[in-house]
């Protein structure tokens, strides 16, 4: 069977530089370049799983660059080097890091797409300006054993972002050593979150999501907490171009193990950025060309200053971030069961499941109800349809061979959405077709409930005329409807 490269399934004000320096007249810095980003963009990643040694060849080419200083500032607990790269002469120091969450690589792409527009001829004059008054620090990779294993904690098991006070983490300890030499003024906290957050109130994703962290529980406010969420309607502003009512607002509740609640404490400007989901955008590579243009306009506010004339109540502004998101809504659908009717909403999500070097979508029912005040990135009315329960057909087949030649759309006109197999090959978790395949001795479970497998029939009048097949839904009745899809291999 082929291997899948998974696809999605998916679905203030304007920001203006007041004008003074070169890099102030509109449109402002960052959207210009966001406009030439195919220019800057970094070709060594095309999604977002990648490891330490994949960014050794770029950091090696930024030591030959004469305006770029790289320096070593540790190794993690497997030996991986953590690398600080600076450029700028300016003494407004700004560090940022990303990948403290070691599957958390947003943040990582847009660094060396933002290094590729420092080094570029162009916008020379706006650059120097720039680095003029800025010097910048970046740690592009923080926890690199957890980005060798695509996974948050690094290989004590250890989450670095709970490690500011203890300081047990070897990564932890570069970054506060780092903070503290420089007595960085800003700092930039680079962190992914879930796709299913949405701004609170509206239907679509949180694609970026800021937050000024807090640097005691009664989350007070001084001048240097008051100029970051400053700066986070500016760049706020930015976005809203782009992704308008998708930026949240993250919750600020203390944490006193926090780095970035401690680094706001210390001293230090302190911005997190949250990057969460996209319609058709699992890879997030459109979210990674965002944080380009947001992080590039921050850069040059805080070289001129503009951030100090923003009104700092519309930070509150900003609508919280909330969890209501599913990747699939379904909503009134008629139910049988137990002989009594009912109508109900199903919210499903797509899960991504790893094995070795493959990744492959789970389909799971993650809520039966009244969905109402929640949202999808597909949304589907279903009144007057009913659920049908998915069937297993009733003759086996023997491998792949024999069941790639079946005609699955009459498969499924017919009820059936799992068959089962009689040679199932080893390590193959997942299968191109759009039908759940299960070995001689799987368990088979096609209720339609919570926490289950999300491959069902939706009908009308005794007809089927939907599929759902591992969270994927499509129309059974028309011959031209495609869809990007990966069924499930049972053993």
């Amino acid at each position: 069977m082929k291997t899948m490269q998974v696809l999605g399934i998916l679905y203030v004000g304007i920001f203006s530089f007041i004008s003074m320096p070169l890099w102030s007249q509109e449109p402002g810095i960052g959207q210009r370049a966001f406009e030439d980003y195919d220019q800057y963009r970094e070709p060594a990643f095309e999604n977002r799983r990648f490891q330490h040694q994949d960014i050794l060849p770029l950091i090696e080419n930024l030591k030959t660059q004469e305006q770029v200083e790289v320096n070593q500032i540790g190794t993690s607990i497997e030996g991986r080097e953590l690398y600080l790269l600076s450029i700028g002469s300016g003494k407004k120091d700004v560090l940022l890091w990303s990948q403290m969450h070691g599957d958390e690589s947003t943040a990582t792409m847009a660094i060396f797409d933002l290094f590729n527009f420092f080094l570029s001829e162009d916008y020379s004059a706006e650059k120097r300006s720039l680095f003029k008054e800025v010097r910048l620090h970046f740690i592009p990779m923080l926890n690199p054993d957890g980005a060798q294993r695509f996974q948050r904690r690094n290989r004590l098991g250890v989450d670095v972002n709970r490690d500011a006070l203890r300081l047990q983490t070897p990564e932890g300890r570069a970054l506060k050593k780092v903070r503290d030499s420089l007595e960085a003024d800003w700092g930039f906290n680079l962190h992914d979150q879930s796709r299913y957050y949405n701004a609170q109130g509206h239907d679509k994703p949180a694609t970026i999501s800021f937050l000024a962290p807090a640097y005691d529980q009664q989350k007070s406010i001084n001048e240097k907490r008051g100029d970051a969420m400053k700066l986070i309607v500016e760049m706020n502003g930015v976005l809203q171009n782009h992704i308008p009512n998708q930026v949240g607002r993250y919750d600020d509740t203390f944490e006193p193990r926090a780095f970035g609640d401690n680094i706001q404490k210390w001293g230090t400007r302190t911005i997190l950025i949250e990057s969460g989901g996209q319609y058709q955008d699992r890879e997030k590579q459109e979210i990674r060309k965002l944080n380009f243009m947001a992080i590039l306009s921050a850069l040059f506010s805080i070289a001129q200053d503009s951030y100090k004339s923003v009104d700092i109540a519309l930070y509150e502004q900003i609508p919280q971030n909330d969890r209501k998101l599913f990747d699939l809504k379904l909503t009134d659908i008629n139910h049988t069961l137990e002989g009594q009717d009912f109508i109900i909403d199903l919210g499903i999500n797509a899960l991504e499941v790893v094995v070795g070097d493959s990744v492959y979508l789970r389909g799971r029912i993650t809520d039966i109800g009244d969905l109402s005040t929640n949202y999808g990135y597909r949304d589907r009315d279903l009144t007057g349809f009913e659920l049908i329960p998915a069937a297993i057909y009733p003759r086996i087949v023997k491998d792949d061979q024999e069941l790639s030649k079946i005609n699955f759309r009459e498969l499924h006109q017919d009820g059936y959405a799992y068959i089962r197999m009689e040679e199932v090959p080893e390590g193959v978790n997942f299968v191109d077709y759009p039908i759940v395949v299960a070995s001689l001795d799987a368990q088979v479970d096609p209720e339609v409930r919570l926490g289950g497998d999300a491959t069902f029939f939706i009908g009308k009048d005794g007809k089927i005329v939907y599929a759902v097949i591992n969270g994927f839904m499509f129309d059974v009745t028309r011959q031209d409807h495609e869809i990007d899809f990966n069924g499930v291999l049972l053993r």
